[in-house]
């Protein structure tokens, strides 16, 4: 299967408008299992020859334009090779440059894009390209920039982690909802909040965070993290509590969670 991706990589290549092709995802860092996707990033600039992108895809696979999925992760296809499923994801290098160089001046934005319920954070895209593999790389523009970012940017981790604040404000708008039993609120609320650390968790460490998907497994582990991080993570999102009562003390829980760790991250240690 990898001389077939590594196929596929030299042929995206090919395609006029792409720059690069990288591996990313589980398989990029060894953690994948044997179910794992491939995931390739098709990094493109300027105009990118859609029909020669289909025409490589083949008749059967529908090919998202840049934009199609959204703002941030904004194109591509979702193939079955051998009975396995590789995802090519779009990504414009143009934007993914000005990201890093936003990264080096610790500026980042949170955007909105659909299978990212804690929002699309902006260092996701410097992230993938430190932590993918370079398979197909004519120019060798996706080389350097996975050279430069390998060092993770001092301005960058000092903004994420005094983002942390909003985890704070996030525990006090969800005890606006206790009165109301309002479960959804509440919920919402604290899962941002645990999202928030977690970013700075891992900022804090110089460690890039690619998604929500098992960052919360890596996040406890790390130095910053409290005693009991995780588990006591699970206990306030796994059963909030249905009443006035038991969210509110959820909501106390939190409150404490959220101190604590905000004091391991403004710690000179932290």
């Amino acid at each position: 299967m990898r001389m077939i991706i590594e196929d596929m990589a030299r042929r995206l290549a090919q395609v006029p408008g792409v720059v690069g092709v990288l591996l990313g995802g589980s398989r990029a860092r060894g953690e994948h299992r044997s179910e794992s996707d491939w995931d390739l990033g098709v990094y493109y600039r300027g105009g990118l020859d859609l029909a020669a992108l289909r025409a490589l895809a083949g008749p059967d696979v529908e090919v998202a334009a840049p934009g199609d999925w959204g703002p941030w992760v904004n194109g591509g296809a979702w193939l079955r090779v051998d009975g396995v499923a590789v995802d090519w994801i779009l990504r414009d290098l143009d934007r993914v440059d000005q990201v890093w160089a936003d990264c080096r001046e610790g500026r980042y934005e949170v955007g909105v894009q659909a299978g990212h319920p804690l929002g699309f954070w902006s260092p996701c895209y410097a992230g993938e390209v430190a932590l993918g593999q370079v398979l197909s790389d004519p120019t060798g523009e996706l080389t350097d920039l996975r050279l430069r970012t390998a060092t993770y940017p001092e301005p960058l981790r000092a903004a994420l982690t005094a983002g942390s604040w909003e985890a704070e404000f996030l525990v006090d708008a969800a005890a606006k909802g206790v009165a109301r039993a309002d479960i959804l609120y509440v919920s919402l609320c604290l899962s941002r909040a645990v999202g928030v650390l977690v970013q700075a968790l891992y900022a804090a460490d110089r460690r890039w965070c690619l998604n929500e998907k098992g960052a919360m497994a890596v996040a406890e582990t790390l130095p910053t993290a409290p005693p009991d991080f995780g588990p006591r993570v699970h206990h306030l999102l796994g059963c909030p509590g249905g009443t006035p009562e038991a969210l509110a003390a959820t909501v106390t829980r939190a409150r404490a969670l959220v101190r604590e760790t905000l004091t391991t991250l403004r710690s000179p240690a932290g």
